[in-house]
C-alpha cells in the first residue's frame, strides 16, 4: 500500500520526489564490511532485505526515530518534494503587476495540486488514517478560510442588519433604504481594493463585515434623526427635513468617523504588514461610507413615499428607562462599579501575554490542526529552530593528526576537518538541546556519528576514520543525511530541532532566552560562535513586537481622540467626560483577556484601539445631543431623560447591531478571528452601558455646561 501510494504521488507532474520509510538506507542489514554496506546499501523495498531487522534499525535510529517514524512504530511520515519553479526568478526586474499576476497563477496551481493530492490520499484512506500537512497545504487552506469568512461574515451581518432595521423601524422601506446605502459602500470599497491591487489577508478578511456594521450605525443615526425631526416638524416638506437632518447630523457623524479613522490609522504603527494594510483598508472604507451616508442616503430618503415617513410608535424601551433612572439616582453605585472595573482591568492587563501556538489558531476539526497535532505528538514537533555553530577559521588540536597535510588538496582538507574539538562541541550542544522538555526531534552531525558508532560495534570513530569515511560515503547519502548538517566550506555545523508547539505552558521567548544563556554559560560558547534562526525566531519576534505595538497604538488612539474631543466641544471637562467611559471599556476588555489567560495575537491586539474608535461614536452623539437640548431646556435631569429617549435609543440600536454583527465572526475556522468577534462585541456592549450610565452620571456630577 505504501509503495503504491508513493508511486501514485510521484506520478503527479508537479512532484519532484517522494521519500517514505521504504527509501531509507539500511546500513545494518548484513554482516558485510561497512564500506561495502555504504556503497551498496539496501532499503525496505528491496526483495532480499531482512524486513524485520530493517524496520528495527529505522525504529531505533537516532536520525529517523521521531522523524519519519513514531516511537511506537504506528505512524510514519511521507515527504513530498515539489518541483522547483524558477518563474519568479526569471521575472526579476519585471513590473510589479506581472510579478503579482504570476504569484496569483502559482496560488491557483498550488490549490489545484492540493486538490489532486487529496484525491490520491482519499483512495488509500479506507485502511489507514492519512493527514496532509506542510506549508503549501496550510497556505491553501488559509486562502479557503479567508474566502469562506468573507462570504459567511458578509451574508451573516447583512441578515442581522435586516432584522435590526425591522425591529427599529417596522417598515420594509426603512430596511431597503439603509441596506442599499450599505451595500453601495461595500461594492465601491471592494472595487477600490481591486483597482489598487490590495490583497485581503486573514486579518483584513472581516473588512466587509466591519464596513457593513459601521455604515449601518451611521445610517441608523441619520434615519432615526430624520424621522424624529419629521415628528416634531410636521409642517415642513421632505427636502427641508432632509436638509435639516444633514445639517444637524453632519458634525457628529463626521467626528465619529474621524475618531474611528484615528483608531484604525493607529494600526499603521504596528510594524506588522497585514495589520498596517488593515488600518489603511478600513480608513479608506470609512471615508467611502461617510461620503455615501451624506449623498446617496439622503437621495434615497427623498424617494420614500410620504405615508411611510413616520416614527414607529413602540413602547418605551425598558433598557433606556432603566439606564436613565440609574444615571439620575445611583451615582455612588455607578462609581463603585467603575472603581471595581478599573482595579480588575489593571490586574488583568498585568497578566497579559503574547505567548501563542500557531496550532491553536485553528479549529480542532480542521485538517491543519489534525495534521500539526499528529506531527507534534508522533513525529518530533512542528516549529523549526536552527542553531548554527561557527568554528574558528584555523582550528588545531594540540595533538592534531593532520599537521603534515596542510598543503594537500581539498579532498584531504575534508578529511582533517573532523577534529575532536568540533565533534565534541556539536555533540554537547546536541545533547543539551535534546534534554529540554519543550524540544522534540534534534538532528545534527552528532546523530550521524551515533549511527556510525552503532555500525562500528559501538566503538567511537577516531577523527581520521571519520574523515576517511566521509570521503567514501556515496553522494546520494551525503546529500540527504550529512550535507544539511555540516558545511566544510563555511566551517559551520547546523543543529536542526523542532519545538512541540501543542505543549501546554510553552513559553517561546523564555525558551529562546534560556538556550542563548545556556549556550554561553553552560556550554561555554562565545556569542560569535553560534546563531539561532528559523521559524520559531520569526514567530517569536512577531509576537514580541505585538506588545510594543499595543502600547503605541493605544497611546496614539487615546491622544488623537482626546484632541478630537477638544476641537469638537472646546471644553476640557467635557472632553475628559467623553473619553473616560470608552477608555474604561477598552481597558476592561484587555483586563478580561488577561484574567482569562488568553494570549494576545495579531487579531486580538487590535481590539482595544478599535473598541475606543468605534465606542467613542456613542459618546459624541450623546454629548452633542445633550449640548443641543440643554440650550432649550436648561435643566440637567430633563435633558438627560430627553437624550436617553431620543439619541439613547439610536445608541442602543446601533450598539446591538454592532455587538451581534461582531458575533457573526464566531463562525470562522480561524481562532483569533473568533476571539476578535467575541471580545470586540463584549467591549462594544460595555461601552454602550458605560455611555448610557457613567457618562450621564459624570455630566450630572461635573455639570460641564454651567449650573
Amino acid at each position: 500500500n505504501l509503495l503504491s501510494l508513493k508511486y501514485k504521488i510521484q506520478s503527479l507532474d508537479w512532484v519532484h520526489n517522494v521519500i517514505t520509510i521504504l527509501d531509507i538506507p539500511l546500513l545494518d542489514n548484513s554482516e558485510a564490511p561497512l564500506q561495502e554496506r555504504l556503497k551498496n546499501f539496501v532499503t525496505l523495498k528491496d526483495d532480499k532485505v531482512d524486513k524485520k531487522r530493517g524496520f528495527e534499525e529505522i525504529l531505533n535510529s537516532p536520525v529517523f526515530r521521531n522523524f519519519v517514524i513514531s516511537e511506537d512504530g504506528n505512524t510514519t511520515g511521507i515527504i513530498v518534494y515539489l518541483k522547483q519553479d524558477n518563474g519568479l526568478k526569471n521575472l526579476e526586474g519585471s513590473s510589479k503587476k506581472i510579478i503579482e499576476e504570476y504569484k496569483d497563477t502559482l496560488k491557483k496551481k498550488n490549490h489545484q495540486n492540493i486538490i489532486e493530492i487529496r484525491e490520491v490520499i482519499k483512495t488509500y484512506s479506507k485502511d489507514t488514517k492519512i493527514f496532509l500537512g506542510g506549508i503549501p497545504m496550510i497556505a491553501d487552506d488559509m486562502m479557503s478560510f479567508i474566502k469562506n469568512d468573507i462570504i459567511v461574515f458578509g451574508i451573516g451581518v447583512l441578515l442581522f442588519i435586516i432584522a435590526t432595521l425591522w425591529f427599529v423601524f417596522k417598515k420594509i422601506i426603512w430596511i431597503i433604504v439603509p441596506i442599499s446605502s450599505c451595500l453601495f459602500s461595500v461594492i465601491i470599497m471592494t472595487g477600490i481594493l481591486g483597482l489598487l491591487g490590495w490583497k485581503v489577508t486573514v486579518i483584513s478578511s472581516n473588512f466587509i463585515a466591519l464596513m457593513l456594521i459601521l455604515t449601518m450605525a451611521m445610517n441608523i443615526h441619520m434615519s432615526t434623526r430624520f424621522l424624529q425631526l419629521k415628528e416634531s416638524n410636521p409642517t415642513k416638506d421632505i427636502p427641508e427635513l432632509i436638509f435639516l437632518t444633514v445639517n444637524k447630523m453632519f458634525w457628529p457623524i463626521l467626528y465619529t468617523v474621524l475618531t474611528t479613522i484615528i483608531a484604525f490609522l493607529s494600526l499603521i504603527f504596528s510594524e506588522i504588514k497585514p495589520i498596517i494594510d488593515f488600518g489603511w483598508m478600513m480608513t479608506l472604507g470609512l471615508l467611502t461610507s461617510l461620503i455615501i451616508t451624506f449623498t446617496l442616503l439622503p437621495t434615497l430618503i427623498s424617494f420614500v413615499p410620504q405615508e411611510n415617513i413616520s416614527l414607529n410608535k413602540y413602547k418605551e424601551s425598558f433598557f433606556i428607562t432603566f439606564f436613565s433612572k440609574i444615571s439620575k439616582n445611583n451615582h455612588k453605585i455607578i462609581f463603585l462599579i467603575t472603581g471595581i472595573i478599573i482595579v480588575l482591568s489593571l490586574i488583568g492587563i498585568n497578566r497579559l501575554e503574547v505567548e501563542n501556538s500557531f496550532i491553536n489558531y485553528f479549529s480542532k476539526k480542521t485538517e491543519i490542526y489534525k495534521g500539526m497535532k499528529l506531527i507534534d505528538e508522533k513525529l518530533g514537533g512542528t516549529t523549526p529552530l536552527e542553531i548554527i555553530l561557527k568554528f574558528p577559521k584555523k582550528e588545531k588540536d594540540e595533538d592534531d593528526e593532520f599537521d603534515d597535510w596542510e598543503d594537500d588538496n581539498d579532498q584531504d582538507e575534508e578529511k582533517y576537518w573532523f577534529t575532536k574539538d568540533k565533534i565534541d562541541r556539536i555533540s554537547s550542544v546536541h545533547n543539551y538541546l535534546d534534554s529540554l522538555p519543550q524540544v522534540g526531534k534534534v538532528l545534527s552531525f552528532a546523530s550521524i556519528i551515533e549511527v556510525a558508532k552503532t555500525l562500528n560495534n559501538n566503538k567511537p570513530l577516531g577523527t581520521l576514520e571519520m574523515g576517511v569515511l566521509y570521503s567514501k560515503i556515496p553522494e546520494s547519502i551525503k546529500t540527504e543525511i550529512i550535507d544539511p548538517y555540516i558545511s566544510l566550506k563555511d566551517n559551520e555545523a547546523r543543529i536542526s530541532l523542532r519545538i512541540i508547539d501543542s505543549q501546554e505552558n510553552l513559553r517561546r521567548n523564555d525558551l529562546i532566552n534560556k538556550i542563548n544563556y545556556d549556550l554561553k554559560n553552560k556550554i561555554g560558547l562565545d556569542e560569535k560562535e553560534f546563531k539561532l534562526a528559523g521559524v520559531l525566531i520569526l514567530f517569536n519576534n512577531l509576537l514580541q513586537s505585538l506588545f510594543k505595538s499595543q502600547i503605541l497604538t493605544l497611546g496614539l488612539v487615546m491622544m488623537g481622540i482626546f484632541l478630537m474631543f477638544l476641537i469638537l466641544f472646546k471644553n476640557i471637562k467635557l472632553s475628559l467626560i467623553g473619553v473616560v467611559p470608552n477608555f474604561i471599556a477598552a481597558f476592561f476588555i484587555l483586563g478580561i483577556i488577561g484574567l482569562l489567560g488568553i494570549p494576545l495575537d495579531m487579531m486580538t491586539i487590535t481590539i482595544a484601539a478599535i473598541t475606543i474608535g468605534i465606542a467613542v461614536d456613542n459618546s459624541i452623539h450623546y454629548i452633542y445631543r445633550f449640548k443641543e437640548e440643554f440650550k432649550n431646556l436648561n435643566n440637567y435631569d430633563e435633558t438627560l431623560s430627553l437624550c436617553h429617549s431620543t439619541v439613547g435609543k439610536a445608541i442602543l440600536n446601533t450598539s446591538i447591531t454592532i455587538v451581534f454583527g461582531f458575533s457573526i465572526l464566531v463562525l470562522s475556522n480561524f481562532i483569533p478571528t473568533i476571539y476578535f468577534g467575541i471580545f470586540t462585541g463584549i467591549a462594544m456592549l460595555l461601552a454602550m452601558i458605560s455611555v448610557l450610565t457613567l457618562l450621564p452620571s459624570l455630566i450630572l456630577l461635573i455639570r460641564p455646561f454651567g449650573k
